[in-house]
């Protein structure tokens, strides 16, 4: 269970706008400070959600075993609903910038003037849960688990998710000027693959769920 929900956590993390925002504010005029505000509102949002998604799928008793079917239902809808999400993200149309707009949208007006409560901000908003990041959470809350097996496998989720946060931080503070150089390097490269990256984390997890919906519903009855 654990291996399972870590390794779609570890799909989830794969965000470019997450790793993007972090090499701004690691480049502004107050790099730690900003960064350990964004990576708490990252911690927070996800923690906080993910304790929220956790009790309220629990509640619907789908990890006793008399729910099997319905257990894994949701497992293979959930995948179809992945997998759908990425052809709509693989049709869309990218939007030219604006020059009259150069700042367009909430995060991209915080990622401008950084500040600690900018950077708090954003982690919360970033790290809102998304379609990957509820698939690892249903897998822990659909298992027979017990409380210290969830917690745990809950708190490995929620450190895989915020990976992009966590990791860029560490780097700095063991060799901030090779970490800032190497991370503004990598911008360029980011905004022009985030879509395609975007749509094989949707297309590799919905497989995933997908695959293990119908071993569950077919095989393993």
């Amino acid at each position: 269970m654990i291996l399972q929900a870590a390794g779609l956590a570890l799909l989830a993390s794969l965000s470019p706008t997450a790793l993007l925002v972090a090499a701004v504010f690691l480049g502004s005029a107050q790099p730690r400070v900003t960064g350990v505000f964004y990576l708490a509102g990252a911690l927070i949002m996800s923690l906080v959600m993910g304790v929220v998604l956790v009790v309220v799928l629990r509640s619907t008793n789908l990890n006793r075993p008399a729910q099997h079917d319905p257990r894994y239902g949701l497992r293979l809808g959930l995948g179809i609903l992945l997998v759908a999400a990425a052809i709509v993200v693989a049709r869309r149309k990218s939007r030219p910038p604006d020059p009259a707009k150069p700042q367009q949208g909430i995060v991209s007006r915080l990622v401008a003037n950084p500040t600690p409560v900018s950077a708090l901000l954003a982690g919360l908003l970033i790290f809102a849960p998304g379609a990957t990041f509820l698939a690892a959470l249903q897998v822990i809350a659909t298992s027979r688990a017990d409380v210290a097996e969830t917690t745990v496998a809950l708190i490995v989720v929620v450190v895989i998710n915020v990976l992009f946060v966590w990791v860029p931080i560490v780097l700095y503070l063991v060799a901030p000027e090779f970490t800032t150089r190497h991370l503004m390097a990598f911008n360029g490269w980011l905004r022009a693959h985030g879509k395609a990256i975007l749509v094989w984390v949707l297309i590799v997890a919905g497989a995933i769920m997908i695959g293990n919906g119908i071993y569950g519903l077919v095989v393993n009855r």
